[in-house]
Parts: C-alpha cells; sequence; structure tokens
C-alpha cells in the first residue's frame, strides 16, 4: 500500500514551486523528473518534510495510494507524449493523471479519450499565476470527470488562490480539455488586455508627453478606479523602475519586440473555427507579429507623409484614454466569453461562465475587479448570449464611446498605432447596428459563384439569374 497521496512529474520552476505549494498544505507528495540533475536540486535546495523525490518512475508510482493521481507539469507536446508512454504498464484502471501545462484542448480531448479505453482518467488543468502563483496559490481550471474531480478537487482548491471573500480560484469546468480550453482563452483575454494597456501607454506617452515616473503614477491612478487589475498594477511598476544597466528608466531600453508562446494564436484559431468574432485578440497576435522587425519599422520612419500635431489638455488626455481602455477591456472580454459560449455547446462542456469569471478574480495574470462585475452579470442572467448586453456593461459602453471615439480621432490624427482600440470600437458598432454590407458581400458571392442568398421579404434561399 502505497504512502503518498499524490505525484507530480517535471520538477521546472513551475513543478517545483507546486510541489512545495501542495507539501505546505500537508498532503504527501512524491516528486519525480527524467534527468536526475532537478531531482537532486529539489532536494538540496528545497527540502520538504511532506516531499519525496524519486529518480525511478516506477519507485515513484509505487508509492502511490489508489486510486492514483499524478501530476504532469512539462512542457506541451511531444514531453507530455513521452511522459504518458512512460507511466504505461505502470497506472491502471480509476487512476487519474492530471496535465497542469499549457497544452492544446485538442490533443488534451485525443489523450483523454485514448486513456479513457484503459479506463485511466486523463484531467486538461489550466494553470495561471506563473511561478509565484504556483509556489502561493494559483487560479486552478480542471477539466477531467466529476468522479476524477471528486478525488482530487479538495487537492487543488486547497493549493489554489483565494478571492477576497475567501473563496477558492479553483471549480470544475467540464469533461475532457474544458479545464485547457478556459485557460487558453484565459490567455487570449491576456493578449488582448496587454495590447490595450500598451496602446494606452503609447497615446499618453506621444499625445500628452508625460514621463515615465508620470506615466507610473497615471496607471497607478487607474488602478485605483474601475480598471483595478494585476497588469494594469504591474504596469505602473514597469514603468517606474529605472535601468540598473544603464541612465534613464528600464523600460526605455528594452527592444519594442514583444515575444509570444502561442496560447494566444491557438485562441484566434478557435474562434475562426467556431465562428465567433475575436477581432481584439487577432489584433493583439498581428501587433506580437508587426513588432518582430523593429529595425525594419524605424527604417520606414520617414517614408510617408508626416500627421498633424494636436494639443490636448493633459487631464482631459488622462481621462479620455481611462475611458477608452475600459471599454476595450469591455469589449475583449465580451469576445473571450463569447467563445465560451461556443465552446462550450460545441464540446457539450455546460461551461458555468459566471464560475469562470469568478475563479479568474485571483492568482491569475487577468485578475481584476472588473471580473466581479462579470460574475454578476451572469449571476443575473445565466442564459446572457454577450456581455454587451449586460445592463451594468450596457451603462459603462454609453458612458465610455464618446471619450473612445475621441481618443480614436486623436490616434488616426497623429499617426498612433491603437488597432485593438479600433477594433473595440468596430466590435460595438458592428454588434448593434442591423446592416453591415454583408447583403453586398453575398450579392458578389452569388454573382461569380452562385452562392445564393435569402430574400428578406420571404425568407426565401435563391440563386438570382445577374444581368450581365
Amino acid at each position: 500500500m502505497g504512502h503518498n497521496d499524490i505525484a507530480l512529474i517535471g520538477l521546472g520552476v513551475m513543478g517545483s514551486n507546486l510541489a512545495l505549494n501542495i507539501a505546505d498544505h500537508g498532503y504527501k507528495i512524491a516528486v519525480y523528473n527524467y534527468t536526475v540533475d532537478l531531482v537532486e536540486k529539489f532536494q538540496k535546495e528545497t527540502p520538504h518534510e511532506n516531499a519525496e523525490a524519486f529518480t525511478d518512475i516506477k519507485a515513484m508510482v509505487a508509492s502511490l495510494k489508489v486510486p492514483r493521481k499524478i501530476i504532469i507539469m512539462v512542457t506541451a507536446g511531444k514531453a507530455v507524449d513521452a511522459v504518458l508512454h512512460s507511466l504505461d504498464g505502470l497506472i491502471e484502471k480509476d487512476d487519474i493523471v492530471m496535465d497542469l501545462g499549457n497544452s492544446n484542448f485538442e490533443d488534451t480531448r485525443a489523450r483523454s479519450l485514448e486513456l479513457a479505453k484503459k479506463g485511466i482518467i486523463y484531467a486538461g488543468v489550466g494553470v495561471s499565476g506563473g511561478a509565484a502563483g504556483a509556489r502561493k496559490g494559483p487560479a486552478i481550471m480542471p477539466g477531467g470527470t466529476e468522479q476524477s474531480y471528486a478525488l482530487v478537487g479538495k487537492i487543488l482548491e486547497d493549493i489554489s488562490a483565494k478571492a477576497s471573500d475567501g473563496k477558492p480560484c479553483c471549480a470544475y469546468m467540464g469533461t475532457d480539455g474544458a479545464g485547457h480550453f478556459v485557460k487558453m482563452v484565459h490567455n487570449g483575454i491576456e493578449y488582448a488586455d496587454m495590447q490595450l494597456i500598451a496602446e494606452s501607454y503609447l497615446l499618453l506617452k506621444r499625445l500628452g508627453n508625460f514621463s515615465n515616473d508620470e506615466l507610473a503614477d497615471i496607471f497607478s491612478r487607474y488602478n485605483e478606479g474601475e480598471l483595478k487589475s494585476y497588469l494594469i498594477s504591474i504596469t505602473s511598476k514597469v514603468l517606474a523602475e529605472k535601468n540598473p544597466y544603464a541612465p534613464g528608466s528600464l523600460v526605455d531600453d528594452i527592444k519594442d519586440s514583444a515575444g509570444q508562446k502561442g496560447t494566444g494564436k491557438w485562441t484566434a484559431i478557435s474562434g475562426f473555427n467556431l465562428g465567433v468574432d475575436l477581432s481584439l485578440i487577432d489584433s493583439a497576435c498581428n501587433c506580437r507579429f508587426s513588432s518582430a522587425n523593429p529595425e525594419v519599422r524605424a527604417s520606414r520612419e520617414d517614408a510617408f507623409v508626416k500627421p498633424i500635431s494636436v494639443n490636448i489638455d493633459k487631464e482631459e488626455l488622462i481621462d479620455i484614454v481611462e475611458k477608452c481602455l475600459y471599454l476595450g477591456k469591455i469589449a475583449a472580454y465580451a469576445q473571450g466569453f463569447a467563445l465560451y459560449k461556443a465552446g462550450s455547446d460545441a464540446y457539450n462542456w455546460n461551461l458555468r461562465l459566471g464560475k469562470i469569471a469568478e475563479i479568474f478574480r485571483g492568482g491569475c495574470i487577468i485578475q481584476a475587479k472588473f471580473l466581479n462585475d462579470i460574475t454578476n452579470a451572469f449571476a443575473s442572467d445565466p442564459e446572457l448570449k454577450n456581455l454587451i448586453d449586460a445592463p451594468f456593461f450596457k451603462e459603462k459602453i454609453n458612458k465610455c464611446l464618446p471619450s473612445a471615439r475621441k481618443v480614436a480621432a486623436l490616434a488616426v490624427a497623429t499617426g498612433i498605432p491603437v488597432p485593438t482600440f479600433l477594433q473595440a470600437i468596430s466590435y460595438i458598432d458592428t454588434m448593434s447596428t442591423p446592416i453591415v454590407g454583408a447583403n453586398l458581400i453575398q450579392g458578389l458571392r452569388d454573382y461569380f459563384g452562385a452562392h445564393t442568398f435569402t430574400l428578406i421579404h420571404n425568407g426565401e434561399t435563391i440563386h438570382h439569374n445577374w444581368s450581365k
């Protein structure tokens, strides 16, 4: 009979921190890594009375109580398959394997189906909060079966972050890939959120000519209001950081090129596959692509007609940018939660959208005061089709839209690129406009390809014999 409550495979920074978090909560955990050096590092640098390190995977599995509970925390893709291969023959019916990495939800669905043939429960579990969150308490989005959650849910809830009301930032999402899907879309929203902040920074810096210290104070001020969030709070800190390597602020010494690991792109692709408008998330991904070659962009600085200069009161600028940023946030979350709804319907997950917003209130990168309002919106109307239809957000949109339009006009006139802000305004306009020109597109499609169209007056779908 085994003595360890749970095992963790993968002792990178995230895995090690998560293992220590589990051990801190009184659970006996077995840890293993396929390279011995990380096992030895864990034993030497972070020994814990509740953690037992193994260099042999068979011995690790043998140390577990039945049904066995095993966490995989390795790089998505081939590394996950390699771990599953190494467990083949060592685990059996009713054992639970949880992938807490950033795996693609489609891969998780396939692995879940394959392991189910052997009676093994495979759960994709989304985790957000980075290394610090793994150690102190992340937001956790478990998939799998309700049976598996009954067995591991307490452990996951215990180690998760706690919201301001004390509730755990962890809840069962749904079967197979649901947990990883929820995390993927979380990351897509994060991309949009960060891009909107970056565009706010550009507008304030170039139109207001604020110093980095002044910008830090402005974002700190934003963080005291409706925009209060983790990302806004650390924006202020990044802007205030002095450069230890050269004179000036550190942010001015950072190359203007943003990387990405792919989850934003996966979200965008999922939106295309499910037919959901994710224009803000798409734009945020595109902005990272276009940022890749700052030297090439700089070489074109004088190639085109110079935009005009404008004068604007600084306090007014601070105010209208704040409102535009809030509007963008509404649009980004509206799109993300629309994708949650579409994914839930397509994959039969029965995702609880209000619960998703609730568990994002702590531990994760997009944690924000704003999420309480989303939770309340779905509590008031569980069948809410889009956040922009909620009375609370309708009121906020109407309050912010005039300022957002002014910001957009200023940005276009002065040549400041704010593509995601523009997408936010266009999304609100598109979703509230009866005619968007699709009638002409359908007429053109029928003209050259006989794709048919539907007549408004009688609902009939026809192909028209166009006059040549």
